[in-house]
């Protein structure tokens, strides 16, 4: 089984503590977004868990402490860092800010664990397609050769970026080009591995690979082991990396991105925010009388025999 700790909020920058509690202590619950009185445990000790996989903007706050986890653990690094400034995203640190913590994660990682995500991909404002490109070119050049790949996508217009964003305009198929082949040639001359995120769309003729960011084969390479042969179901619409469990909570990121997928509003995360308990077996609140808990199906995705020939 993968454990996914930020699919749903920053839970390195903002939840640290709480994270390594829940790793020291061996468990965790997780509540069904769907259905928010039913709990899920998870066990998370090493003979039951496959692979860590984080995603933050920031990973400072975790760094010192990280080796209580990379020690134990198969993990994968999903570090976000993009052209906006405090406009777009107000709690996220500086590009250069954010490229130095990258080299401090590589230094406990090593390169081959970490991707860079420069998504999503939005034209509003001084955010132009020149402007993308001169920044991507900067960003790639800093960190070519410190990460396994990058991985970018355009903004989807989800409806509540209506809300959050009403300036923001769906980017047209010739821009989508422009931008796909600028990228392509740019990632090319750094000698970076480019590739999309949940997209049916095509840009393998600019060396552009296609989309699937936590597969099996990512992962295992990463850490040295073999997973078997599995189909990707996916977890959104054109995604095909394999399924995880995650952790997290929806409406709890306090970045305030104005693009935010996990977020109904900056407000509500913030709220939130305010009940976080970092000793709490949960990342929101309590566990309540009313809630049914259940012990999560942690099936292995490992092929332990390929795994005993490698070692």
């Amino acid at each position: 089984m993968i454990i996914n700790t930020g699919g749903r909020t920053d839970t390195v920058q903002y939840y640290s503590k709480w994270l390594l509690n829940r790793f020291r202590e061996g468990f965790v619950y997780s509540r069904n977004p769907f259905y928010p009185n039913k709990v899920t445990r998870y066990e998370l000790t090493p003979d039951k868990v496959d692979c860590v996989v984080f995603c933050s903007k920031n990973y400072e706050p975790i760094l010192e402490n990280l080796k209580e986890i990379t020690d134990k653990f198969n993990t994968y690094f999903h570090y976000t860092i993009t052209a906006y400034d405090k406009d777009i995203e107000p709690n996220v640190p500086a590009i250069d800010k954010s490229i130095e913590t990258l080299l401090k994660l590589e230094s406990i990682t090593g390169k081959n664990r970490i991707a860079w995500r420069y998504d999503p991909v939005l034209l509003v404002g001084k955010y132009t397609i020149d402007y993308h490109l001169e920044t991507f070119e900067s960003m790639s050049k800093a960190l070519s050769g410190h990460i396994d790949r990058c991985i970018f996508s355009f903004v989807e217009m989800y409806k509540k970026l209506s809300v959050n964003m009403p300036e923001l305009k769906a980017i047209s198929e010739n821009d989508k080009i422009i931008l796909a082949r600028g990228l392509g040639e740019i990632a090319q001359k750094y000698n970076i591995y480019l590739q999309t995120c949940a997209t049916s769309d095509d840009y393998e003729r600019f060396g552009i690979h296609p989309s699937g960011c936590m597969t099996l084969d990512i992962l295992g390479k990463a850490n040295g082991v073999k997973f078997k042969k599995l189909k990707h179901n996916g977890m959104r619409k054109n995604c095909n990396c394999i399924e995880t469990r995650d952790i997290g909570w929806y409406d709890t990121c306090p970045n305030g991105c104005k693009y935010c997928y996990a977020n109904s509003t900056p407000q509500k995360a913030l709220e939130n925010f305010k009940l976080h308990n970092p000793s709490s077996p949960i990342l929101l609140g309590e566990i309540n009388e009313t809630d049914t808990i259940q012990q999560g199906h942690q099936k292995s995705f490992l092929d332990t025999d390929q795994n005993l020939k490698l070692f």
